[in-house]
């Protein structure tokens, strides 16, 4: 059941136009029923549930569309529960959607998984599950990180095809360099399916063209890809330098230095620049984790995790820390840079047109700061799913 409520007292940030001193906003049947500055009038307050924030900032909810997993469970279990578990999790920490993103693995597996994610759609009483993120398996044996080099392979278009015929995939990382890409490319814009830029060794003129094609977002920049060279541009140096495209980034002070944070927001700006956290199994649940991973050990170590190598495999990192962080590391204010957090995401996910805005009609996801930035309270389609 959705609440009728009405905030007041509030700090909008996301409106249309921004916003400055106190404002309200009203809820309704789940959506965004009107906003506004000052107080509301009695009309507003009438049959609704009137919520003081005391100045607190109120935003449109986090989304991230590239997490693997969190409270002992990951998207490749294909466990319905896990994902529901995994939903709970991040609604405490801001998120409203996610994608459940998978690793590269077997056809069979990724099915599992993918299946798993459109059956547990329906069922999520935390963040929406939005569908699902494919990292690989159509990736760059160079540039493969934590993914299993032995299940890296060419596009197949019959399998390709049949991964997105389940409906669930929303965000799809491929490396254009590998045999096949360019068809799998046009099949994703044919579908809607958004093709992400990762894993990759390709070259500046490669990236480029792949943008030109229709590539609309590109995973983790920084990590697993060509580096930036001044004669090779390479991954990095289209991350920089070309427009038109979203451009992940996790900002855990780990895979990313905070003044790399700061090159890659300053060259892209508030509107092309997407968090994310690419969190793995152990994050939540504060333990030290030693495991295995595609009979890998890993652990956490240095406040992520990695392989025996230290190869990084993911991280423990939440979206709202990844807030913080990205904002200390630029000195920039939350009213510049708060479409990095969900709006930017929202787009890449395919569902920008009811989420990601302070904007009368949009769901009413939602998501409550005080002067910390710390969640205090997260709401999903006007519905409190979280309340410190």
């Amino acid at each position: 059941m959705t609440d009728d409520l009405l905030f007041t007292d509030a700090r909008l940030v996301g409106t249309p136009e921004p916003m400055t001193g106190a404002g309200w906003l009203a809820i309704s049947g789940g959506t965004i029923a009107a906003l506004g500055a000052g107080a509301p009038d009695d009309a507003q307050r009438a049959g609704r549930t009137v919520v003081d924030l005391h100045g607190r900032t109120l935003m449109p909810g986090f989304i991230d569309v590239h997490v693997h997993g969190a409270v002992g469970h990951e998207t490749m279990d294909g466990d319905v529960e896990g994902l529901l578990a995994m939903a709970e999790f991040f609604a405490t920490h801001g998120v409203t959607s996610f994608l459940p993103s998978t690793w590269t693995a077997s056809r069979e597996s990724t099915m599992a998984a993918l299946r798993a994610v459109a059956e547990a759609q329906p069922q999520s009483t935390g963040a929406r599950i939005a569908g699902a993120h494919m990292e690989g398996p159509y990736l760059s044996s160079a540039r493969c990180g934590a993914q299993d080099p032995h299940e890296i392979r060419a596009v197949d278009r019959e399998e390709a095809a049949a991964f997105l015929d389940t409906g669930a995939v929303r965000l799809i990382t491929v490396a254009p360099e590998t045999e096949g890409a360019d068809d799998l490319l046009d099949e994703c814009v044919r579908r809607g399916v958004t093709f992400s830029v990762g894993h990759t060794n390709a070259t500046y003129e490669q990236v480029a063209a792949a943008v030109a094609r229709g590539a609309r977002h590109m995973t983790h920049t920084y990590n697993a890809m060509s580096p930036l060279n001044h004669r090779a541009p390479g991954a990095v140096g289209a991350a920089l330098a070309l427009a038109g495209f979203a451009a992940e980034l996790i900002a855990d002070e780990v895979h990313v230095h905070p003044a790399a944070m700061n090159a890659l927001v300053r060259a892209r700006g508030a509107d092309e620049v997407v968090l994310v956290t690419d969190a793995v199994r152990p994050t939540g649940t504060g333990s030290d984790f030693v495991g295995e991973q595609q009979g890998r050990r890993i652990e956490i170590r240095d406040g992520a995790m990695r392989m025996d190598d230290g190869t990084l495999v993911g991280s423990v990192l939440t979206m709202d820390v990844a807030l913080r962080n990205v904002l200390r590391a630029t000195g920039r204010p939350l009213t510049e840079l708060w479409p990095i957090a969900g709006r930017n995401a929202a787009a890449s996910a395919g569902i920008g047109d009811r989420t990601g805005r302070l904007e009368v009609g949009l769901d009413a996801d939602l998501v409550v700061l005080d002067d910390e930035l710390a969640v205090r309270r997260t709401l999903v389609g006007g519905r409190t799913v979280f309340e410190a």
